[in-house]
This record gives C-alpha cells, structure tokens and sequence, in this order.
C-alpha cells in the first residue's frame, strides 16, 4: 500500500462494512477500506459517533485479511478510541494479523462522521503526542494523520504539522474546494515535498464528486469512498421490500436478470480457505 500511493497514480480504497460488502467491492478493487461510518451501522445499527469498541473492529479485519491476502486494507480507528495506550495497543493488533494501514483523527469526543456539521478538533499538541506514540509502535504498518478542522487556515496549519511527522499520507476530511485542496497541497510540500495526500468520496458529503483523474491533477495521491456499498445496500434493500410488500410476498421472477442463491453462493465459495493464493 505505501508503494501504491506513491506510484503517481491516484490510488482508490473502496469502504466496505461486512464480509459479504466486501466480497462485492473486492472482485473490483485492490483497496478496501474498513469504514468507520459503515461498520457502525452495520455492526451495531447506530450512527458514527463513538460508539465502535475496538475489538469488534480488530475481529472484523482479521475475517477481511483471512478472505483477502491481497488486498490493501486501510482501517479507521477514529481517534484511537480515546486513550493513546489503547490507539497503541490497537495498532499492534492490526498490524500482527495483517491489516495494510490505520487511519487516526484528531477529533475530539463526542466525535463526528468527518462530513457531519459540530466536529471539534483536540489540541493540536495533544493529538501530535498521541501520533508519535502510534508511530512508535508500529513496525512497517502504513499510517494515515487526518485532520478535521473545517477552517481553511486551520486545515493548513494542521497539514503541515501532520506533514512534518513520520505519518506515511496526510489526510484533510470535509475539503469543500479545489482551491482547500491546492491550499493543503501547498501546506503538505513546504514541509515534505510530494508527500503523500489522501481525499475522502461520501455520497452527501461536503465534497466535490471528482474523478480519480480530477484528484490527480490536484495532486491527490489516495482517496477512499467510505459508503458507496453501504448506501447502495440501503436503496437496494428498501427497493426489494417495497417491491416484495406490494406484490404481496410473491417473489420476483427476474431469473437470469438478478442475484439469486447461485450467484450468491459462487460469490461466498470463493473466500473458503482453499481457494486462496498461497
């Protein structure tokens, strides 16, 4: 992973929020992110405000690295679930069963989905010193330092600071403009030229929607779309319950036409133990 985001291209890690999510999202992409919005919502039904405890996420990863040795598995641990021994603690698990690199943020609690209105940032001081230890810790596993302040000033203050540490990519959530971009850009290069950048895709976000193409002339080098299979799976089921009420529980006969258990079946057969490469 920290070869792919520094080969020039713009390299997309695609959220995913269960093993089934996953063996959709990985017959397509090399890149999976563990996304902390998705698997709150999967895993627990609640919104992505603080409520994932740590094991529960470290257990998830291991089922993903099982099923996909190959591919990058980028994890958001949100702000190392509070305490800097546990974000350290955290990091050493993921790294032993193989996760590719860990997202960490400088929120504060109660904290916020990084495209959410009332997000607050700690101290830059007191987020710097919890990154340090991260950095410590981990041996070769990738590391990501997001910052989520929303004032451009403050975007380009914390880049920079993000920028002069050993953190692997730099990461800006709720950029809402190529010129924040260029701005955070610049930020990153008076510090570490060509440092790595990575931008956040959310559906609703603020954002701009840009292509992979658009993202590299901005000098983008990684971007992860958090909740492309998560919302999909929303409209997708609200669709076949509507459809499935309305028809008074009388399956629909689209054969050949939509996934039935065959398809079903042959996706999930593909992630028992004996088909994977050695």
């Amino acid at each position: 992973m920290r070869e792919a985001v520094r080969d020039g291209s713009v390299t997309p890690l695609v959220g995913v929020f269960d093993m089934f999510s996953a063996s959709v999202a990985a017959q397509h992409y090399d890149g999976l992110f563990v996304s902390g919005y998705g698997f709150a919502a999967s895993y627990y039904g609640l919104p992505d405000i603080g409520f994932i405890a740590w094991p529960d996420m470290v257990a998830f990863v291991q089922r993903l690295r099982l099923a996909f040795p190959q591919h990058h598995l980028l994890v958001d641990i949100d702000d190392g679930y509070v305490d800097v021994e546990t974000a350290c603690h955290v990091v050493e698990h993921l790294e032993a069963i193989g996760a590719s690199g860990i997202m960490l943020e400088d929120q504060r609690r109660p904290r916020r989905s990084g495209h959410s209105d009332g997000k607050r940032v700690l101290p830059l001081p007191e987020y710097l010193e919890k990154l340090e230890l991260v950095l410590q810790t981990r041996r070769d596993l990738v590391v990501l330092a997001r910052t989520d302040a929303v004032d451009a000033e403050e975007m380009e203050r914390r880049a920079a600071a993000l920028a002069a540490t050993d953190a692997d990519i730099v990461m800006v959530d709720g950029i809402r403009s190529a010129e924040q971009v260029r701005g955070v850009r610049a930020a990153v290069d008076a510090v570490e030229p060509g440092k790595p950048l990575l931008f956040n895709q959310i559906a609703g976000g603020k954002s701009p929607r840009w292509s992979l193409a658009e993202l590299g002339e901005l000098g983008v080098s990684a971007a992860i779309y958090s909740t492309p299979c998560l919302f999909a799976a929303h409209a997708a089921i609200d669709a076949a319950m509507a459809r499935l009420k309305a028809d008074d529980g009388r399956l629909p006969d689209d054969r050949g036409q939509t996934v039935g258990v065959a398809e079903s079946t042959a996706l999930l057969e593909r992630n028992l133990s004996r088909h994977r490469p050695r």
